[in-house]
């Protein structure tokens, strides 16, 4: 037993495990409802539709609001946030603004219905932010995150559309700037082919 080590509640793991622990406690929002709030934090997105690749996930997040698992999970930093910024200043709407964007995102798709989609969100202090994202995406291995990337991607801007179309877009096509982009390698059904197989590998 002399290589037990002692619980220290301070220890970075312990807690981001704490702020992963009250992001699933926290109340569940259909995400097309959210109203305006100011504030900074950690958010997961889940899916109970019926869109058919999507099939086991959905079902699961049916069984009951204590079992459901997220489709994507990320963060809003205030602004500043990466660089150093001003720690006392307010971080606005940031979160309530990411998610905002999400949904827009998700209404573009042309295979997607909002109303599928369900979140939580945690206010977080600015230094705790990147550590709860990555325990909860480490706990659960969001799809979205891991296989289907490039939801949260943003419009390059004019003159900057020479990079290649997010496998989210190739799967959801919808979102008008993506469309701009070079197309990938993978097809359709290629990629939906990938998320049935992951899905089965990895929901428990």
């Amino acid at each position: 037993m002399s290589n037990v080590v002692p619980f220290n509640p301070l220890d970075k793991l312990a807690l981001g495990e704490s702020v992963a622990d009250a992001l699933e406690k926290a109340e569940l929002y259909t995400l097309c409802s959210i109203e305006a709030f100011v504030g900074a934090g950690i958010y997961a997105i889940y899916y109970h539709g019926d869109f058919a690749p999507y099939k086991a996930l959905s079902e699961r997040n049916r069984n009951g609001i204590n079992s459901l698992i997220p489709i994507y999970v990320g963060k809003a930093i205030p602004k500043g946030g990466r660089t150093g910024g001003n720690l006392s200043s307010p971080p606005g709407k940031v979160l309530y603004k990411r998610l905002a964007e999400h949904a827009d995102s998700i209404r573009s798709a042309s295979n997607l219905n909002i109303k599928d989609f369900s979140c939580r969100f945690l206010l977080v202090e600015d230094t705790w932010i990147p550590l709860g994202e990555n325990l909860v995406i480490s706990r659960y291995v969001p799809l979205w995150n891991k296989v289907v990337d490039g939801f949260g991607n943003h419009n390059p801007g004019k003159g900057r559309h020479k990079g290649v179309r997010p496998r989210w877009d190739v799967l959801h096509p919808g979102r008008h700037w993506a469309e701009n982009l070079e197309p990938r390698s993978e097809t359709q059904e290629q990629i939906a082919q990938e998320v049935v197989q992951f899905l089965s590998n990895n929901l428990i």
